[in-house]
């Protein structure tokens, strides 16, 4: 079965909508209580994206995170470009995970300054400078996911880095499937998992993925081991609750999945 991780970025960016970058321990909501609320409603691990700017998820929170996950035996999956240089209460990326040594680093190529994930990495230009943080990252213990688009070179080439995973980025798939014909991004993702798994690489998915789309694609896409899904499951648990929102979407990935 296809598992489910949370991802809270949008929680902690609540938060510091009142309570600014640099919260205190009163600041709500908080976002451990929504880990412990996502765990026990069913959710098999827990993500985040710290960024330099602190936006949302901050340095803090992973450590709170890796403290919940070591407690519960989960999987903690902490996601950011490792490129990312250090700034004001934030050590650089590659340094967080080394000291906290999440069970998954997903590496991303976002900017400082990007909104969200819009595409994966140009591994022709950016592989050579990846490998010995991969391979770092891998001697820590974690296990390493690259964002990529569902493209046969980009992931033959993250199996020549050294990753463990590929998170294929499934943007262009929930817009497919929204105006009604998803059939060409299906196969696209799922030829490229076919070519991941061929390689020995672990598949992982994430991007706008919903209630609406996921069971669709998890059942088109063999092989996808875990999804990441953060602001549609939180959008749907202001409306139906933690419990039933993780719910749903557990069963959809089990429905899908049989």
């Amino acid at each position: 079965m296809t598992l489910l991780s949370v991802n809270l970025n949008k929680v902690a960016l609540m938060r510091n909508a009142r309570a600014g970058t640099h919260p205190g321990p009163l600041a709500r909501p908080r976002v451990e209580r929504a880990a412990e609320a996502v765990l026990d409603a069913g959710a098999s691990g827990l993500t985040l994206h710290p960024r330099p700017d602190r936006r949302h998820a901050l340095p803090e929170d992973a450590y709170a995170l890796a403290r919940i996950a070591h407690a519960r035996g989960v999987e903690l999956n902490l996601e950011g470009n490792p490129f990312s240089a250090p700034g004001e209460s934030y050590p650089g990326f590659e340094s967080l995970l080394l000291d906290i040594g999440p069970d998954q680093a997903t590496l991303v190529p976002d900017a400082s300054d990007q909104r969200t994930s819009d595409h994966g990495w140009d591994l022709a230009r950016d592989g050579d400078r990846l490998a010995p943080i991969v391979r770092r990252l891998k001697e820590r213990g974690c296990r390493v996911s690259l964002f990529v688009d569902p493209v046969g070179d980009s992931i033959r080439r993250a199996a020549d880095v050294g990753a463990d995973r590929v998170e294929l980025y499934t943007g262009p798939y929930a817009w497919a499937a929204a105006s009604g014909d998803a059939r060409e991004e299906l196969d696209r993702h799922a030829a490229a998992s076919e070519t991941a798994r061929g390689l020995g690489l672990g598949v992982n998915a994430g991007h706008d993925l919903d209630l609406t789309n996921v069971g669709m694609y998890v059942q088109s896409v063999p092989g996808v081991l875990e999804v990441s899904i953060g602001q549609a499951l939180v959008s749907d648990a202001l409306e139906m609750g933690w419990a039933r929102a993780v719910s749903a979407y557990v069963d959809a990935l089990t429905g899908a999945s049989a």
